[in-house]
């Protein structure tokens, strides 16, 4: 009996053993994994890297392939590659490289891709961190393409040094309503922004040799239903609202590729959408790059993926399974000259980038330049949005004073949320390191409060100088919804409620603050005339409760790696604030469009946002485009250039904008275009320019603001046509989008 006890003890110390021998290999392994080269060396000896016909190449290359390598090109890793996920973002909290398309024999290359609104995604497994920038809701409201432009580059840059070369953003999904989880990973409400955002980022990633993502296509703005929601739109909504930004981005930006939606338009989802990945992208749009799914659940039905013109699946093989595309192929549904026409457009594409040799011009010491860390915290200070201010800032930088740091987040590390846009910072400055760090130099003490005792909150607000409130919210409270069961988000869409569990993150209920943190603002109300609200968030909130008892409201947003020494430079008036609102800001929360984070379908109108509050002729709280200043500025002289323009031209404005203050500051100069003798159903007006300019106190400039013709057109559902009309439109230039902030002119289309 003995004998056999220990025989058995004995085994189980064997296997035991063996486990821990496997483990270790699969972590190993998994941690230290191959990373093939991007460049595609032996075509190019072949070749040349330089004037490739690519698309000939592709075709010659895909009729090599046998059936199942065709397949191969159609997905990203194979699934046995799950252990490398898991070990690299649970154990070392670092997204791993997934290759994708790779043929050894026939010597082609694989792409790997890494998200990146906000900083590179993927990291090399030698690297701790990127430059981790503000997230694009908060460079929307900078509203400085340049500026947008060269964080792209900066990502594009470090995406190359981790050894990537597909980025997927930029996110230019349309901000319906502000309770949209994600809102944070886009630019704002209004499409002509949106695109205006998405053609920067696109041609800066480009420029850096990697191909660039566009994302999610199309109607993509609820969060918690994602996987399931079908969204019923009309003909005008979809291609004046929902699709504007994207037909730019795709045109002028002219980007490798584009994600397509999880969510399912029209009855169709997205990865299977003919109309929306062939008819409009390709036929209408002329779009010539390949289509990726959205990660896991963008693909449900692969033989209608392949009909609709869906390229590649991510980031594993599941709907374009060897069996069902066999099985398709043998039932006539598809051909596997199919296969070919997709396999051809995605090889013909990456390939004109995996020739290039450049990987060298990228070292790792690019990643976290002095000068890319500065950018992160001069994107932070020029997107902060300035609300309200009765005199109050910027506070004094006087020495001898206590300043007090109060709320649950003044002093965590809060850049966003922890989906697929999150990225791993090298440092992060929180609110209140910043504050201190500022005021060390004057010598001048910080008290932290986190604001859980309100009496004690208050009385230290009260001894104070200054006070600055922190409040809003973190990756818990909004985001990307973290949940890995689509059988239980469907559950929830059918009841309107979270079935059993509910998700991290994710689509708000309600626009209001956390609780805790209207109760901490309602305590210290009054406490002090030297008090700011600071808003960390990623859209719009309800503000009616206090707002009217506090003397100062600043949008600082998740504010990068930099953001707490941002804050500091814009609270002291190192840096005027000259961020906008990308969104517009209700007095009421029924003002916005109807919203509903749990739905099995939803409808979108034609009028959401500012066109839905000047239609229905409802004062916002806060209107599109506005943002205050610590100096002023006049507008004058408006001048249409031409009072009559064809349908082939532009029109063409001036404006003089004069710094009527005593400091330098920024001004979001924008021109909007009126539409109150349309014949047919149309905004009031709608954003057609804008131009950030800088002037000096008491300086005046002369601001030039541009429109063509073809972009006051509608889109007339019945011929299919975008219809330019002839009649006299209105002109209006100014600081925001309310009609008190707009100078007013007119000229006709003939």
């Amino acid at each position: 009996m003995k004998k056999t006890l220990f025989i058995i003890l004995k085994a189980i110390g064997v296997l035991l053993v063996l486990l821990l021998i496997l483990s270790g290999i699969v972590y190993y392994t998994s941690i230290n994994y191959d990373m093939p080269s991007l460049h595609a060396e032996t075509l190019a000896a072949k070749y040349g890297n330089t004037d490739v016909d690519t698309q000939a190449l592709a075709e010659a290359l895909v009729k090599e392939m046998t059936l199942e390598e065709k397949i191969d090109q159609m997905y990203g890793e194979k699934r046995s590659q799950a252990p490398k996920f898991l070990v690299n973002i649970l154990g070392k909290n670092r997204f791993p490289h997934v290759y994708v398309g790779e043929n050894e024999r026939l010597n082609i290359p694989p792409w790997v891709l890494s998200d990146g609104p906000r900083g590179a995604r993927v990291m090399d497994k030698s690297i701790n961190g990127v430059t981790t920038f503000p997230v694009a809701m908060a460079r929307g409201a900078s509203w400085d393409i340049d500026l947008e432009y060269r964080i792209h580059e900066v990502i594009a840059i470090e995406m190359r040094a981790n050894k990537v070369n597909y980025a997927a953003t930029p996110c230019i999904n349309l901000l319906r309503h502000p309770a949209w989880g994600r809102a944070q990973e886009t630019y704002g409400e209004d499409p002509w922004h949106l695109g205006e955002f998405g053609v920067a980022a696109v041609k800066a990633i480009e420029s850096h040799n990697v191909m660039a993502c566009p994302k999610h296509f199309a109607l993509n703005s609820i969060d918690n239903s994602r996987w399931v929601v079908d969204v019923q739109v009309d003909e005008r909504t979809l291609r004046e609202v929902y699709l504007p930004h994207f037909k730019k981005t795709i045109q002028e930006g002219e980007p490798a590729s584009i994600m397509s939606a999880y969510n399912a338009v029209r009855g169709e989802f997205c990865g299977s959408n003919k109309e929306l990945l062939t008819d409009i992208l390709r036929d209408d749009w002329g779009f010539e790059g390949f289509v990726s799914t959205d990660w896991v659940f963008g693909l449900y039905d692969g033989v209608g993926g392949i009909k609709a013109g869906l390229d590649v699946e991510m980031p594993w093989q599941n709907a374009y399974g060897y069996d069902e595309i066999k099985d398709g192929i043998a039932q006539g549904e598809i051909t596997e000259q199919d296969l070919d026409k997709i396999v051809t457009r995605s090889l013909a594409t990456r390939l004109k980038y995996a020739l290039i040799d450049d990987q060298h011009q990228y070292p790792q010491t690019m990643i976290g330049q002095q000068a890319s860390i500065d950018l992160a915290r001069q994107a932070a200070e020029e997107s902060m949005v300035l609300l309200k201010n009765e005199s109050v800032l910027p506070f004094s930088k006087k020495t001898g004073k206590t300043i007090a740091v109060i709320g649950s987040i003044a002093d965590i590390e809060n850049t966003g949320d922890q989906g697929s846009s999150n990225s791993t910072p090298i440092h992060v400055t929180t609110p209140y390191e910043g504050i201190k760090a500022y005021h060390q130099r004057l010598g001048n003490e910080v008290i932290l409060a986190d604001g859980s005792d309100l009496s004690a909150a208050k009385a230290i607000a009260e001894e104070a100088d200054e006070v600055i409130l922190v409040v809003g919210f973190t990756f818990e409270d909004e985001g990307e919804y973290i949940i890995f069961s689509r059988d239980e988000m469907e559950k929830s869409a059918e009841l309107g409620k979270p079935a059993e569990t509910y998700g991290v993150g994710g689509d708000r209920e309600d626009l209001s603050l956390l609780a805790k943190d209207e109760q901490l603002i309602q305590a210290l109300a009054g406490s002090n005339t030297n008090m700011v609200v600071v808003y960390i968030g990623g859209s719009a909130i309800d503000m009616s409760p206090w707002e009217d008892q506090v003397p100062a409201i600043l949008f600082a947003w998740y504010a990068g790696m930099e953001g707490g020494s941002a804050l500091a430079n814009i609270l002291y008036g190192e840096v005027n604030p000259s961020g906008k609102l990308p969104f517009t800001i209700a007095q009421n929360q029924s003002d916005y469009p109807y919203f509903t984070p749990f739905t099995k379908q939803i409808t979108y109108d034609y009028y959401h946002g500012y066109t839905l509050f000047d239609k229905e002729q409802i004062t916002p709280a806060y209107p599109f485009g506005f943002g205050l200043s610590y100096t002023s500025f006049q507008y004058d002289s408006l001048s249409v250039t031409h009072e009559s323009i064809t349908a082939d031209s532009t029109l063409i404005v001036d404006v003089d904008v004069t710094n009527t203050g005593y400091m330098t500051g920024k001004e979001v100069v924008q021109l909007y275009i009126g539409f109150e003798n349309a014949t047919v159903d149309r905004p009031i007006k709608l954003l057609r320019d804008f131009e950030k300019v800088e002037l000096n106190a008491s300086e005046t400039k002369t601001v030039r603001l541009e429109v063509d013709a073809k972009d006051l057109a509608w889109y007339n559902p019945e011929i299919n046509e975008w219809v330019i009309d002839a009649m006299e439109y209105e002109v209006y230039v100014g600081s925001s989008s309310a009609t008190k902030d707009l100078l007013k002119g007119a000229f006709t289309i003939n």
